[in-house]
């Protein structure tokens, strides 16, 4: 497995300048945990200061618009992010998909853009409680993987692929034990077809449904599963750490 487990939280739409305080404190927490690499995707109106104030931890962004700049009111580059201190971005987000009807297409144009700015990506993929009962879960998530990976030389080296069940995002649903292992297993297979199993080695793995500090230790410790993209739980520095300090000792183990 590549590197250390990878430990993102994504604050979604929360937080004002109030949260720089847990922002602060998981940073100190991270310095005494560096078998776990540590991040945070605040909201955009943070990523200045989060960056500012943290060493150790990563800061990322939530989304970006694929346009290097011009006529599109509200919207936010690949550019602005990086220069606002952002070292990646997550796209593909069940959340973005169902909310802003994002298209594989649009995805992609996210991806060219960000890597183009010199961001590393977090790409999202999971399927619907539905397309699970009808055991085409597998088929579906490869699927959409299969049009969403970027294909440029070096992309490995700075992808990351986030396996997160929709129904289980929020709900405090989590896949089983089995469940989580085929598809990530999967999901490396997919991997190594694209860009051979020396790259892809690179591309961590991470779950995105629910973790929690009570369950974090028994998913971290399932093959293929190299950290995780963690909701709700990231909001609070003594929850996010709780998960943190898992996957350190997930390390040890």
């Amino acid at each position: 497995m590549a590197e250390r487990p990878y430990i993102v939280g994504n604050w979604k739409m929360n937080g004002t300048r109030a949260m720089l305080s847990e922002a602060r404190a998981i940073d100190r927490a991270a310095q005494r945990y560096m078998k776990a690499e540590v991040a945070v995707a605040p909201p955009y109106t943070l990523i200045h200061a989060v960056h500012r104030e943290v060493e150790q931890i990563g800061v990322g962004a939530q989304d970006c618009f694929p346009g290097e700049d011009g006529a599109h009111t509200g919207d936010i580059s690949a550019t602005m992010i990086a220069d606002a201190g952002a070292k990646f971005v997550i796209l593909g987000h069940s959340e973005r998909r169902a909310d802003h009807s994002e298209t594989e297409s649009q995805i992609n144009a996210k991806i060219e853009s960000a890597l183009e700015a010199g961001l590393r990506i977090i790409l999202c993929c999971g399927e619907t409680l539905p397309t699970r009962e009808k055991g085409e879960a597998e088929t579906f998530v490869l699927e959409q993987l299969r049009a969403s990976l970027p294909k440029i030389e070096d992309a490995a080296e700075r992808l990351t692929v986030a396996y997160e069940p929709v129904w289980a995002i929020g709900t405090g649903k989590t896949a089983t034990p089995d469940d989580i292992e085929a598809m990530h297993k999967a999901i490396r297979g997919l991997l190594d077809e694209t860009y051979g199993e020396d790259h892809s080695a690179q591309v961590r793995i991470l779950y995105g449904g629910s973790v929690k500090p009570d369950n974090a230790r028994e998913i971290l410790s399932i093959p293929e599963v190299g950290g995780a993209l963690v909701g709700g739980a990231s909001l609070s520095a003594e929850s996010f750490l709780g998960i943190v300090v898992a996957a350190s000792e997930s390390e040890e183990a």
